[in-house]
């Protein structure tokens, strides 16, 4: 899943979105009608919005106002402005979206919004957007670090213990590269954020554009060092068959062209 290409060279891509809420009936769905602009009219509809709301700058919760802030918010709010449709974000657990992503849990949302990477053995489960993101993953260090800058030099150290969360590709990935014996499982990448910060920890495995949302998040804390370890992209998880695909996909199609998701793009991740 979750997840330095140079900040000029991440793609903001279209995409798209997922599953049907609402009551269920017998009736076969009536497919949204079109608007004057082009765009479906989803007639007010609601759609749930699965986020942890622990994943800056994705999602998370602003300390000020206690309420959720992030580049979902932001994408999701101006697609249904377009769409005629009504927002409503669950907070839930990396776990349920996991659960959902294997087949062995029920959705309880329509789109699930979390940085999650598209990857051939979760499609088989749920249906994704088209990219809306590339990325990489690349070590999060402390900003002082100065023992190491790529995974040969961080397991030259011997003892040494890197964050990560399980059921995402960053947590495969750094198994891969030091070993189970070496990880320290956490819940959510804020915690693991703050065990980097306070030294509990030497490195995490982040995607980089979440790892710049954490830097800008934290000034003169952080930083990300090294080659990038992988390139993916990341995508909207929704139940297969969902009859908000093709509207959300033609929403973000637009919003692209017009450069409104290069706006978003910019007011999150493009940290100084």
């Amino acid at each position: 899943m979750k997840k330095l290409l140079t900040l000029a060279s991440l793609l903001v891509l279209a995409s798209l979105v997922l599953a049907a809420c609402g009551t269920p009936t017998t009736e076969a769905p009536v497919a949204p009608a079109p608007s004057t602009g082009g765009l479906p009219d989803l007639g007010g509809r609601e759609i749930r919005i699965a986020v942890e709301n622990a994943y800056n700058p994705f999602n998370f919760i602003d300390e000020a106002t206690g309420t959720g802030v992030g580049y979902d918010y932001d994408l999701f709010a101006e697609a249904c402005k377009r769409l005629n449709c009504k927002p409503t974000f669950v907070q839930t657990s990396w776990d349920t979206i996991v659960a959902v992503m294997g087949g062995t849990g029920q959705a309880e949302f329509d789109i699930a919004a979390d940085g999650i990477t598209i990857t051939a053995e979760r499609a088989e489960k749920v249906d994704f957007s088209t990219p809306y993101i590339k990325l990489a993953q690349q070590l999060l260090v402390q900003a002082n670090e100065s023992r190491f800058t790529s995974p040969d030099e961080l397991k030259a150290l011997g003892d040494f213990k890197v964050g990560a969360q399980p059921g995402t590709t960053n947590y495969d990935l750094a198994v891969e590269l030091f070993g189970e014996d070496n990880i320290v499982a956490f819940d959510q990448y804020g915690l693991i954020v703050q065990a980097l910060i306070n030294g509990d920890i030497d490195a995490t495995v982040m995607d980089n554009v979440a790892g710049e949302g954490y830097i800008g998040a934290n000034p003169d804390k952080l930083k990300l060092v090294g080659d990038e370890l992988t390139s993916e992209e990341l995508g909207f998880v929704f139940p297969k068959g969902s009859d908000l695909l093709e509207p959300i996909n033609l929403v973000l199609a637009e919003m692209k062209a017009d450069g409104t998701l290069d706006t978003i793009y910019a007011k999150w991740f493009l940290a100084e």
